[in-house]
């Protein structure tokens, strides 16, 4: 059985595929307090505890035992997890649960083992494809099976200010009442203007001094190509593929490698950019900073759920609990009162 707390001051979390912290740094925004990071690559478990040194960080295979002991003594609120992409991504081979890398059923293995009341899960557009529809029921079914009703949503960071245009498979489950209460958040440039990559990039673009910063930023008013951190086993420090790179070409970006600097004052387009300038294309705060080589830092970047569109769903999801406690505690009130009656 679910956990039926109707606590709202705390709200805390367990995340598993932590990486460089962008799903954690949106949920930290939204209000959950981190029991347990967890993630197997020594630098991303390096870049969280940089930034946030209070958080505990645990470097482990989720499959692990350390792993389940770190979670099971948590027995947090929310589980989310970015578990890796590769076995979905249309770059890949699509090997689904055939890829040794498939995480899912650890994660669904860790959900049956602590009941959180609330459950997260993202990865790429892929998972949604007509070939993995009976995967994706599958894991409906097993959360089912524990209480919970889940559904997926496609959601494009885009639509949440975030200046490219990354569509993720996102996944929420919860306990029936509070599922009901659960509403999928909008996005704000639904309704506002998106932001665009000359905008977030102008200042740092001519951080040093380049003569052209103001022209590039004005003919880079657009959304950029979704950014591309590979797999350990493939992928370095470029933006991507092919049809990428056109894409990156056509807003004065080269796009095969990643520089070390902003441009010089005299340097001609088109430009590379750095590993800080694609953190903030990503929603990255100015001051989040990454430990590793350029290509670690770049998969780290490349690989990140948006700290906004992760804010936007983390804040969802407290909604719709909050919602739930409070009419418990109405009914609370109110039975009492109603056995007191003649």
């Amino acid at each position: 059985m679910l956990h039926q707390s109707v606590t709202t001051s705390l709200r805390t979390c367990v995340e598993l595929c932590s990486g460089a912290g962008g799903q954690a740094l949106g949920l930290e925004q939204a209000g959950f307090r981190h029991q347990a990071l967890i993630d197997l690559d020594s630098d991303a478990c390096q870049t969280l505890r940089q930034n946030r040194p209070t958080w505990h960080v645990v470097q482990a295979d989720v499959r692990s035992a350390e792993c389940v002991l770190a979670a099971t003594r948590a027995r947090p609120c929310l589980l989310a997890a970015g578990v890796p992409c590769p076995p979905f991504s249309i770059a890949g081979r699509q090997l689904g649960l055939n890829d040794e890398r498939d995480l899912i059923p650890a994660a669904l293995a860790l959900i049956s083992a602590i009941k959180p009341r609330a459950v997260l899960l993202e990865n790429v557009k892929g998972l949604l494809q007509a070939k993995f529809s009976t995967y994706r029921t599958a894991i409906l079914r097993a959360l089912a099976s524990l209480g919970y009703t889940a559904e997926w949503r496609l959601l494009y960071a885009r639509d949440f200010g975030v200046p490219q245009l990354r569509p993720r498979a996102v996944l929420v489950g919860m306990e029936g009442q509070a599922f009901a209460n659960f509403r999928w958040p909008a996005g704000a440039s639904l309704t506002t203007e998106a932001v665009h990559v000359g905008a977030v990039l102008r200042e740092s673009m001519a951080s040093r001094g380049w003569r052209l910063a103001d022209a590039w930023a004005a003919q880079a008013q657009r959304i950029a190509p979704t950014l591309c951190g590979g797999s350990r086993k493939h992928g370095g420090p470029d933006l991507g593929p092919s049809r990428a790179r056109r894409a990156w070409a056509e807003i004065g970006v080269n796009g095969s490698s990643i520089a070390n600097e902003p441009p010089a004052p005299h340097d001609q387009l088109p430009v590379r950019l750095t590993v800080p300038q694609l953190a903030l294309l990503q929603g990255f705060p100015p001051d989040w900073t990454f430990v590793g080589g350029k290509t670690s830092v770049y998969r780290q970047v490349g690989n990140a759920f948006p700290p906004p569109v992760a804010r936007a769903v983390g804040r969802a999801i407290a909604e719709a609990l909050d919602h739930t406690d409070a009419s418990a505690r109405d009914m609370e009130q109110f039975q009492p009162a109603n056995r007191r009656s003649p």
